[in-house]
């Protein structure tokens, strides 16, 4: 395609520059333009994001990633899935990853960071680090939290009459049939038998008691949902009155109209802390870094936050009032249970074999 383009050009230079200098001047020009654009220096970078689905994936285009294009002229490319998909698929390309940036768990971003499959995320590259809470960035760099979140209960308001405050009112026996809880799979699936194993007087090196407890719940649950967006239909449907779930879905499901509320139990709501990393061989690792400083600036943690319901790390956000009834925060946040990742990343593999024998329908 490119030299036909070059051969008119040059015949018209030829035949008529000497009689019209001035359109000889402008078919050159529009000549070299067009080999220009052709150029893969000056094309779009494209930056491959693995994230979240459903709304998660709408309000991080909102709130971060216009503004990272705008800023920066590249494109990203979403691809959706679940924490424990992407980390499969991080192992599964050892190294030379398809992905520039991933939205994990920060248990599964331990298990890579002990796998050697991540970039250690540089500080100094980002401008808004010093506006975000220490706690935030791991210790040796391989990821940032850049929200807080939670397990909790949420329950359907007209159905519900009296709200949910214990992790025991899920096994209430006029709720059998109308609960959905997550697979093991999924990070609410792990994180409810984690909270029923600490109520039920276990510990993370025990979980007998909690495995013993939510079998009968699973069998009377209606779905044991391995993606989060899942449980919107059910809650739309009137198929179920409650689900441990996320209190930044419940709020997105709320503001499209569902009645719905969020009840953070008394045992203590279990604390996720989803995070940011920056998978091995990536092909971007300079826009990475951009985009995770636009994830965690000022501007586009208080977006997030008024419209994901996510809790905000960059210590200059402030709540709306709104947002404060459904983010984690104050005495909701204060009595929250955070699981040593650790401990939960060395276990997962044992305890998903256990589920699926033993849980698993």
């Amino acid at each position: 395609m490119h030299a036909p383009v070059a051969r008119i050009s040059t015949i018209t230079r030829h035949s008529r520059a000497s009689r019209f200098p001035r359109l000889g001047r402008l078919a050159a020009a529009a000549s070299a333009l067009l080999a220009l654009a052709a150029s893969p220096a000056v094309r779009a970078q494209e930056l491959v994001v693995g994230i979240f689905g459903g709304s998660f994936a709408e309000d991080s285009r909102t709130c971060h990633i216009s503004e990272f294009e705008k800023k920066t002229g590249a494109k990203v490319a979403l691809k959706l899935g679940s924490s424990s998909q992407f980390a499969a698929a991080i192992r599964a390309t050892g190294g030379k990853s398809d992905f520039d940036v991933v939205y994990i768990d920060n248990s599964l971003a331990v298990q890579l960071k002990n796998e050697k499959l991540l970039d250690a995320i540089d500080r100094s590259k980002l401008s808004n680090a010093a506006d975000i809470s220490p706690r935030a960035f791991d210790k040796d760099g391989a990821y940032v939290v850049f929200m807080t979140g939670g397990t909790v209960i949420v329950y359907d308001t007209k159905q519900v009459k009296t709200p949910p405050t214990s992790w025991n009112d899920l096994f209430k026996p006029e709720w059998a049939g109308k609960v959905a809880i997550g697979d093991i799979s999924g990070t609410s699936g792990l994180q409810l038998l984690l909270a029923i194993n600490r109520m039920k007087g276990g510990t993370l090196d025990n979980l007998d008691p909690g495995f013993a407890a939510i079998k009968p719940l699973a069998k009377q649950s209606v779905t044991l949902y391995t993606q989060a967006d899942q449980i919107v239909s059910l809650f739309e449907r009137g198929e179920i009155a409650m689900a441990a779930w996320y209190p930044d879905r419940a709020g997105s499901a709320i503001d499209k109209g569902l009645p719905l509320a969020v009840s953070y139990p008394k045992e203590g709501a279990v604390g996720i802390l989803p995070a940011l990393v920056t998978p091995k061989g990536g092909k971007q690792p300079a826009l990475a870094l951009k985009y995770i400083d636009e994830v965690l600036s000022r501007t586009g943690q208080a977006c997030f936050a008024e419209k994901k319901y996510a809790g905000p790390v960059n210590l200059k956000v402030t709540l709306s009032d709104k947002a404060a009834r459904i983010v984690p925060n104050g005495p909701s946040f204060d009595a929250m249970w955070f699981p040593d990742p650790e401990v939960v990343a060395r276990n997962v593999p044992e305890w998903t074999k256990r589920w699926q024998r033993e849980v698993a329908r």
